[in-house]
């Protein structure tokens, strides 16, 4: 029998939708006016003509374009690498058997239970014995492996992938690269999209740690938007510019990936 949503249904998801994109559309129409009309009650509800003036100055405050190249550079290679060394790791958790496997795993769940504050002096004092205090791979390779990547396709590819699968593919000459190839990889297809746009905005997002290590003339953007916010007297019309430019990767990667993730999804549903 074929079910259909109720209105109330379809009122609520109206509802938390545009109470989750209020924020970010509010943002954006407060980076095209200037202090002012922001500080006007009630609040101008119509865009401003002072966007372009907003920007000009983000760029011209602090070194913005180098930290969006930046932001990219540390984002893309934390995705790749995340997704990569999970779908491996998950696949080997979940489907090869060898001695400590349960143990192993249990360590795995157990490093998230620790907080990230509680590993910065000791990581610091690393970076610095390695020379790579203010480089970006300081940023880079602590975040290339993640617990929570290792369990979540863990957890996915344990039902994803039958055993009888992989039996067939052995019986027909496969070796284990070759099934990890032409097995593993393409059932992975759509919790790897999910995590690897999870990945992506976590370390888009990441402040503290690139805060610590890298320097001000070569920042990432959380960094850069925390220095626009530094002034004596803050200048809101110039955060939210910040902001706004800010966000509008990860828009641009959600946009690009969260179609392909609902289709790879109903792909795998409907098999």
């Amino acid at each position: 029998m074929r079910r259909t949503a109720s209105w109330t249904t379809y009122g609520a998801l109206l509802a938390v939708g545009l109470g989750s994109a209020f924020p970010l559309c509010w943002s954006f129409l407060l980076a095209t006016q200037d202090n002012e009309d922001i500080g006007r009650t009630p609040p101008t509800l119509v865009p401003g003509g002072q966007l372009w003036s907003n920007v000009h100055r983000v760029f011209g405050q602090v070194e913005f374009a180098k930290a969006i190249v930046n932001s990219l550079v540390v984002s893309g290679s934390v995705t790749v690498s995340v997704v990569v060394s999970s779908t491996l790791a998950g696949f080997a958790f979940a489907k090869l058997r060898f001695r400590g496997r349960r143990t192993l795993m249990l360590v795995v769940v157990a490093t998230m239970l620790i907080p990230t504050q509680l590993g910065i002096v000791p990581l610091y004092i690393l970076m610095s014995e390695l020379g790579w205090t203010g480089r970006l791979q300081a940023v880079i390779v602590p975040m290339m492996v993640t617990a929570f990547g290792v369990f979540f396709m863990r957890q996915y590819l344990s039902r994803a992938v039958s055993d009888e699968l992989l039996e067939a593919a052995r019986i027909d000459g496969c070796s284990t690269t070759a099934t990890v190839r032409h097995v593993v990889v393409p059932a992975a297809r759509p919790a790897a999209a999910v995590l690897g746009l999870f990945t992506f905005v976590q370390a888009w997002n990441d402040f503290l740690w690139p805060l610590v290590v890298l320097t001000p003339e070569d920042p990432t953007v959380p960094v850069a938007l925390s220095s626009l916010a530094s002034g004596y007297v803050e200048d809101y019309s110039l955060v939210l510019a910040g902001t706004a430019l800010g966000t509008l990767p990860t828009l641009v990667v959600f946009a690009l990936l969260g179609r392909q993730i609902v289709g790879e999804f109903m792909r795998g549903v409907l098999k």
